[in-house]
């Protein structure tokens, strides 16, 4: 039988103008955090909270999510490489011989944008910074800001996702299936499992879900529900899809009971949840 497959050849930049080019994965970035921002404001006059205090909330998530996310890449995945050059970590170029950025007024650096993140750190990145955001704007409400924040970040991992197909980056394993795409860009050859887009959909219908509970449902009010249940469905589904993924450390795609990094990351966060939607106490 034979199977169809789909060449992936988009170019990942947007433009590029004097060695600075702005990328997809930055544009899906950008649209996620416009349309988390219009619902969020959905919810908080649902909630009766002021809109005023979006703004904070966009500062503590934007900057905890870009620190937890860099961090989470280096520390998780790719301390190797970071280790001899530190300042990489927080710069968006690379040191390379030969290499002109900016009009060729700066040479041996090419930039790059930061291209290494980590849905891991971003998680413990956000909820460090939402405990502080509570506390000084919400009374300590801390489980009320994040059974809401959740909704979003699921809809913001979808478009993220999407950028990582774009980068064609955090593909998957070779397959003979119909599902299979040529990243031609990432110098394949063979059709490998699109798992960009199968965790992108997947991060979809959760946040339709989630939607579906606040708005349809009484579960807003058990403070943990709505988070509990965004950390068991994107954890469970990302440690699913891992099975279809190509390892992104090498030799540590089996650590443990043939489960890689991202799989070993995701089982205490679905833990997580699991206590938070079924603790045993009223919730107001």
């Amino acid at each position: 039988m034979n199977y169809l497959s789909i060449v992936w050849d988009w170019n990942p930049e947007i433009f590029n103008i004097g060695g600075f080019g702005v990328r997809w994965y930055s544009l899906m970035f950008v649209i996620a955090f416009v349309l988390g921002l219009h619902f969020m404001k959905k919810i908080y006059i649902e909630d009766k909270i002021p809109v005023e205090k979006l703004d904070p909330l966009f500062m503590y998530v934007f900057v905890s999510m870009l620190i937890g996310m860099r961090l989470g890449e280096v520390f998780f995945y790719s301390w190797a490489d970071y280790q001899n050059n530190l300042w990489e970590i927080i710069l968006p170029m690379k040191r390379q011989e030969g290499a002109e950025m900016l009009f060729g007024l700066v040479k041996g650096w090419k930039f790059t944008g930061y291209t290494g993140f980590a849905s891991h750190g971003a998680a413990i990145g956000i909820v460090i910074a939402m405990y502080f955001y509570a506390k000084k704007h919400l009374e300590g409400k801390f489980l009320f800001i994040l059974d809401r924040l959740g909704i979003m970040v699921a809809l913001s991992a979808f478009f993220i996702r999407f950028g990582n197909f774009f980068n064609s980056e955090i593909y998957g394993k070779p397959t003979g299936s119909s599902f299979g795409v040529i990243f031609k860009k990432a110098g394949e050859t063979v059709p490998r499992h699109p798992t960009q887009l199968y965790e992108a959909f997947s991060y979809l219908v959760l946040f339709f879900a989630l939607w579906y509970f606040y708005w349809k449902t009484d579960k807003k009010k058990q403070e943990g529900f709505l988070f509990g249940l965004f950390m068991i469905g994107l954890w469970g589904l990302r440690l699913v899809i891992e099975y279809f993924k190509e390892p992104q450390v090498e030799g540590r795609e089996d650590i443990i009971l043939g489960l890689n990094t991202g799989q070993l990351l995701s089982i205490p966060l679905i833990l997580v949840g699991v206590w938070l939607m079924f603790r045993n106490r009223k919730n107001s």
